[in-house]
């Protein structure tokens, strides 16, 4: 590949288009939404390594849109929240600008694009995890 693959060029590909419209549908219904979570945890699962920031930004994501879905989080703009849900549709695509079942360069395009879209959304990434943080020891500290 002697091309380098960066966020950007894959967010303007056919692919990530057709992730986008997805994310559309899928954010309006909860079950289509949770089915999609389930499937990029499983996919996600043990990734470490070098990229260990994004796999955990990814998680990050990953609960957010949980949070989303049962309605308990919703202080996410719209763009955010579907750019988000497109990049883990696009992830979890097996077939997409470099198909995943190529071995060492399959999620190339998914970590670029994953940084990429993460970069564009920190701050409201961020925002949920400190409602998260505050969340937990909000339960943490309620006898009830």
């Amino acid at each position: 590949m002697s091309e380098r693959v960066s966020g950007e060029k894959v967010e303007k590909s056919t692919f990530f288009r057709s992730a986008r419209e997805r994310a559309l549908a899928c954010v309006k219904s909860p079950q289509k939404l949770n089915q999609l979570l389930d499937r990029a945890l499983k996919k996600s699962e043990g990734r470490r390594g070098r990229l260990a920031e994004v796999w955990d930004s990814l998680r990050a994501c990953l609960r957010l849109l949980r949070a989303y879905a049962n309605g308990s989080y919703r202080e996410i703009p719209w763009d955010s929240l579907v750019s988000i849900v497109a990049a883990v549709i696009y992830f979890v695509m097996p077939l997409d600008m470099i198909p995943d079942f190529i071995l060492s360069f399959g999620l190339i395009d998914d970590v670029a694009l994953i940084g990429w879209i993460l970069s564009t959304v920190k701050s409201d990434v961020d925002r949920f995890i400190a409602w998260e943080e505050a969340d937990s020891v909000k339960r943490e500290s309620d006898p009830g």
